[in-house]
């Protein structure tokens, strides 16, 4: 299982170090800002299909987006 884990800044040195010691803990490694930008962008996509499944919001079709260009 994989969980993502949001540390402080501050007390990411020492969370790491607590994650590590833990011998059940197979990796742990901080994520680059690319990384969680990416991550944002993924969840809030993948709400927004979520939203558009339950008919709570409308999404633009391909040939909008190709107009927009």
């Amino acid at each position: 299982m994989k969980v993502l884990v949001d540390i402080p800044d501050n007390e990411a040195t020492f969370g790491m170090k607590v994650l590590k010691s833990l011998s059940f803990v197979k990796k742990a490694k901080p994520m680059t800002v690319g990384a969680v930008e990416l991550w944002d962008d993924l969840k809030e996509a993948a709400e927004q299909v979520r939203l558009h499944k339950q008919g709570k919001l409308k999404l633009k079709t391909a040939q909008e987006l190709l107009n927009e260009l």
